[in-house]
């Protein structure tokens, strides 16, 4: 059984690979369990409020914001606010799993920061700012005023990097996920 406070933290600048990195881990560790962030932005494509993300009101999110029902918050871009709900951590704790957070890189530090004898935390570095630029065009969920946003922001947010426990390289999936999960497997049995 695991401990039930341990938290692995994973975070990225957007398109880094971080999501695809949690599922591996999440496939490999039957003792995770996702933690699903609270956001107020509107769903994407088939995404599925309580399984992808808690989609709430602005409102409802500044309600919980005063109560501190947020382990963590931001406003990730301009008038779009993401966080991780205490209620949350502490589901994933009473069915006797490790909670994983794939969050922005302020939130990763807040959780860390509440957090420190408990947690871990992986910084998924992208190759280069332009192979994370055609990463996220790719995708094609990007405007171009989102796309230079979320760029903007991704160099920012990798000066934080080395705030963080393990920095993992992801210019190779199947490396990274192999290389996170020997991270985890260590981390677990602690």
């Amino acid at each position: 059984m695991a401990i039930p406070n341990k938290i692995i933290i994973i975070t990225a600048p957007s398109g880094a690979g971080k999501t695809s990195i949690t599922l591996h881990l999440m496939r490999t560790f039957p003792q995770l369990a996702f933690s699903i962030s609270a956001a107020t932005r509107l769903a994407r494509g088939v995404e599925k409020n309580g399984i992808d993300y808690h989609f709430i009101s602005m409102d409802e999110f500044k309600q919980k914001i005063q109560h501190h029902e947020f382990a963590e918050w931001e406003m990730v871009y301009e008038g779009k606010y993401y966080g991780t709900l205490k209620s949350e951590l502490q589901k994933i704790w009473d069915e006797g799993k490790i909670p994983i957070l794939d969050i922005d890189v302020k939130g990763a530090i807040h959780v860390r920061q509440q957090y420190p004898d408990s947690s871990i935390t992986l910084f998924i570095v992208p190759p280069s700012v332009a192979e994370l630029k055609a990463r996220l065009e790719s995708r094609g969920t990007e405007n171009t005023e989102s796309l230079a946003a979320r760029i903007n922001k991704a160099a920012y947010e990798i000066s934080f990097k080395d705030q963080f426990d393990k920095q993992i390289l992801n210019d190779n999936l199947n490396n990274a996920c192999n290389e996170a999960e020997g991270i985890i497997k260590t981390f677990i049995a602690l």
